[in-house]
């Protein structure tokens, strides 16, 4: 069993990658080292898609080059940029918006994206990381300065890191913050079976 400050506590066994998976906002200012870091981009790589159209285009920015680190920071919303700057990765995601094979317009586009940065997520837990997806972001700010084309657009931004301690996190409201207990919904409330609403026996 694992003992991870944030382990969750499911109802039913999980692998650990996934009950320990949670979004700080209190990171303790390190890098994230190369090597793990791309470890979390092929995750991300191997991620299923819609007809294997890998619609996901990554734009990262790493802090220890402060000129791309603060172009990457200056496209986050006010409130995001406050914590996400003790991070050690922030990646800024982009959708293609059709389909390579035909032209047509990808409507899953974006849950693929999720499901690649679902990917990255795991893969930085299993590594001792900690990721934080956000929807937090100017995107037209992300559009105009990484001149992103027609046909792309930007979707969210994810920052990768080390979760601060008690001892070393820079903001002491945002440690308490993320010491609050992890909760979620029950199966039997999003579990359904036969009609909307109508939950599912598996999971009663």
């Amino acid at each position: 069993m694992s003992t991870h400050i944030k382990h969750a506590t499911p109802d039913f066994a999980v692998l650990d990658a996934i009950a320990n998976r949670w979004s700080p906002y209190a990171y303790d200012g390190r890098g994230v080292e190369p090597a793990k870091l791309k470890q979390c981009l092929e995750a991300a790589r191997w991620s299923a898609s819609s007809y294997n159209e890998q619609p996901w285009s990554l734009i990262l920015a790493q802090r220890e080059n402060k000129a791309e680190w603060d172009k990457a920071l200056a496209c986050l919303l006010e409130a995001n940029q406050g914590w996400v700057k003790h991070a050690g990765v922030l990646i800024l995601t982009v959708a293609k918006k059709t389909f390579t094979y035909n032209g047509k317009p990808n409507r899953v586009a974006e849950h693929d994206i999720g499901l690649a940065m679902g990917n990255l997520s795991i893969q930085a837990t299993a590594l001792g990381l900690d990721a934080h997806q956000m929807a937090g972001v100017n995107l037209s700010v992300v559009r105009s300065t990484y001149n992103i084309p027609e046909g792309y657009d930007p979707v969210t931004a994810v920052a990768i890191g080390y979760a601060a301690t008690k001892a070393n996190a820079p903001d002491a409201e945002l440690y308490e913050r993320d010491t609050k207990p992890r909760t979620r919904k029950k199966l039997s409330e999003f579990v359904y079976a036969g009609s909307w609403g109508q939950t599912s026996p598996l999971v009663k």
